[in-house]
């Protein structure tokens, strides 16, 4: 009923329609969405060589965390195959480590830190081979990890740390990998 006490119909066309309608406006969508496999990178790139990253930090060693970490996610992705050489490969993955901060994330009441941030910051390349030309980039991709400080025992500090080092090039190059294949 509407509000003159007049009786609304919807005949069983004109509610198909209606059903058709809508069903036409939820697969279509607004046409936004993720692309993971890659579609937007050259489909002539099949193999892709990870070079070792510039470490312009002072952490020793973090360039090759960082560059087991890309590795890693080429090889557990299914787009391209890593190559053994720049020479075999198709594109290089290159960049380097323009930043490495820890700050405190949370303190003690004896105004020591609890728990620190660290913070990586990234500028990554991926080259096509043949032409030199860049196919992606992500420059100044940050990513952060959260560790446990211990005052009375450094050594687990240091442990946790570390370990949050390694979890800090992991969720970076996943982070860089994924935008990379959606093309952002």
């Amino acid at each position: 009923m509407d509000g003159k006490g007049h009786r609304l119909v919807f005949s069983g066309r004109r509610a198909g329609a209606c059903l058709v309608f809508l069903l036409f406006l939820i697969c279509a969508g607004c046409g936004y969405r993720f692309s993971p496999g890659g579609e937007n990178l050259p489909p002539e790139i099949r193999t892709v060589f990870v070079e070792i990253f510039a470490n312009k930090t002072s952490e020793a060693n973090f360039e090759n965390q960082v560059r087991a970490a890309f590795v890693d996610q080429i090889i557990r992705g299914t787009r391209f195959k890593l190559a053994d050489s720049k020479e075999t490969a198709d594109a290089v993955l290159r960049g380097s480590i323009e930043g490495l901060s820890s700050s405190p994330l949370s303190y003690r009441a004896t105004n020591l830190a609890a728990e620190e941030r660290l913070t990586a910051v990234l500028n990554i390349t991926l080259e096509d081979r043949n032409s030199g030309k860049a196919v992606w980039t992500g420059d100044g991709l940050a990513g952060t990890a959260d560790y446990t400080v211990d005052p009375a025992n450094p050594t687990v500090t240091q442990t946790n740390r570390r370990n949050n080092l390694n979890k800090l090039a992991n969720d970076t190059a996943e982070k860089a990998y994924r935008l990379m294949m959606s093309g952002f």
